[in-house]
């Protein structure tokens, strides 16, 4: 039976790469596009990044409960379909979403059954170790460190924790959890 899958963590926790390398490796997942009530840009196209909608529909979607998770985000409207990832399923394909906690959360609480997986450094040091690398001031890694710590405080509906310290060891056990679950 296929599965819906939700990964999450902190910015700088190296999710894309793990993410990208695990759906590289298998032929059993499969991700969704998300929708957006935003305007397309000059040359996107439906269904290539994002399914676009008109703010009416947008709307109507989420009355209706379509949508599995929404977020704003400067002024726009994003988030994940309800029919999108069913078709997924129903055609035996498991779904694997990377979303921030707390869409994961609205996702963990429409579909019960999803497996939630939050991954993360191990240690808070090896978390700000990452963003002294990138950040361009001490500003940003306390705002960075307080935005991880207010996620990983409410991570606690999550099924498992992958740490993300060594990203081939991460993504093994990503794959090991998907092959078990």
């Amino acid at each position: 039976m296929a599965k819906l899958f939700v990964i999450s963590g902190p910015s700088g926790a190296g999710l894309r790469e793990i993410v990208g390398a695990v759906l590289d490796s298998r032929q059993d997942i499969g991700g969704v596009v998300p929708v957006t009530a935003r305007k397309k840009k000059a040359g996107e196209r439906d269904g290539v990044g994002f399914w676009f909608y008109d703010l009416d529909a947008w709307k109507a979607m989420r009355e209706s409960g379509e949508l599995l998770e929404t977020t704003e985000f400067a002024g726009n409207d994003y988030g994940t379909s309800r029919r999108l990832v069913q078709e997924q399923l129903d055609a035996g394909k498991n779904v694997l979403l990377n979303l921030e906690i707390d869409r994961a959360a609205q996702v963990k609480a429409s579909m019960p059954e999803a497996v939630c997986v939050y991954m993360a450094p191990s240690t808070e040091e090896q978390l700000r170790a990452r963003y002294e690398k990138t950040a361009r001031s001490p500003f940003e890694v306390t705002a960075r460190m307080d935005r991880a710590a207010q996620e990983r405080a409410q991570a606690g509906f999550c099924d498992a924790f992958i740490p993300t310290d060594d990203a081939r060891e991460a993504a093994a056990a990503l794959n090991a959890l998907l092959d078990r679950a």
